[in-house]
């Protein structure tokens, strides 16, 4: 049984967030993440996944989670690569359409 450690990324209002957790299906947590049905600090944003490792036991994935739950200059690095947003406005890497 595989078990993934997985990084999240979101940024919005308040900036970029990441979150970090273990799965044992990355494509059903994220869905999951971003349906409202994840962890509770995850609801009501748009999550996109930065980094997975796979693990062969749940221990083993359960410490590295930990390990990178505390790691804020990785999760900083993996966050730069999100686009900004402002407030009420679209991304600002978002491409424009223009206007007729």
């Amino acid at each position: 049984m595989d078990c993934y450690v997985y990084v999240l990324g979101s940024s919005g209002k308040g900036g970029a967030r990441t979150y970090v957790g273990w799965t044992l299906d990355l494509d059903r947590r994220l869905a999951q993440h971003n349906a409202g049905r994840g962890a509770r600090s995850t609801r009501g944003r748009a999550w996109v996944l930065l980094h997975s490792e796979r693990f062969p036991t749940r221990n083993e994935a359960m410490s590295r989670e930990w390990h990178l739950k505390r790691d804020r200059t990785f999760r900083k690095t993996l966050s730069q690569g999100l686009p900004a947003t402002r407030p009420g406005k679209a991304p600002l890497s978002a491409p424009r359409t223009p206007s007729r």
